[in-house]
């Protein structure tokens, strides 16, 4: 018996259709995709120099500004807290100073009446070399030292109101200015604080 899905020339009938069914409508292409490979393209085109030289627009250009600005005021900022620590130490070492001249001071004050008592001492020939009082003397002298203590007035100075303290005054032939005669009680300094000024008679120009 024939098969009657072939003909005589044994093709099967419907084979071009079957072609034509496989090989399905043309491939559409996508406009987003060519858009996207067009833009690629144009990247791949670009170097570092048109980057760099491309025009900065104007709203790039007000952040750039902007950020500068700030910076600027960041920089102004730092440089006044820098100028403020600085003084801020500078018056606090200057403080410092102060406060450890006015404590060496009051410790110096309560020793003067006893350098008094050495001075009184060595013009009655109290203090013997080589004796107790002599060595005890000697060290209240040293502490002084250390302290930065300085006795000043000695006679033959010219007389100086702003340190010397007149007690009494002599007019006194051949002088021709104020000048000590005579140190009642020697004057003290430390550094340039004044302890206690120097009590002298002082001689003047005879009129």
């Amino acid at each position: 018996m024939t098969d009657k899905n072939f003909d005589e020339n044994g093709e099967v009938p419907g084979d071009e259709g079957s072609d034509a069914a496989a090989s399905g409508p043309a491939p559409q292409e996508n406009p987003d995709s060519t858009e996207a490979q067009a833009a690629e393209g144009s990247d791949d085109d670009l170097t570092v120099d048109d980057i760099l030289g491309a025009e900065q627009s104007e709203e790039a250009a007000g952040a750039d500004d902007a950020l500068a600005d700030a910076e600027n005021a960041l920089l102004n900022d730092l440089k006044r807290l820098q100028a403020e620590y600085a003084n801020y130490r500078r018056r606090t070492e200057e403080q410092r100073h102060v406060e450890i001249a006015r404590a060496k001071g009051e410790a110096a004050k309560g020793l003067l009446p006893v350098l008094d008592d050495l001075d009184r001492a060595a013009q009655h020939g109290d203090l013997v070399e080589g004796t107790p009082f002599f060595v005890i003397g000697e060290k209240v002298r040293a502490v002084v030292e250390r302290l930065g203590v300085v006795a000043y007035g000695e006679t033959g100075e010219e007389f100086d109101p702003q340190h010397h303290e007149a007690i009494f005054q002599q007019p006194t032939p051949g002088v021709e200015k104020s000048t000590i005669l005579e140190v009642v009680e020697v004057g003290y300094r430390l550094g340039e604080v004044e302890l206690r000024p120097a009590k002298v008679v002082v001689a003047v120009p005879a009129e």
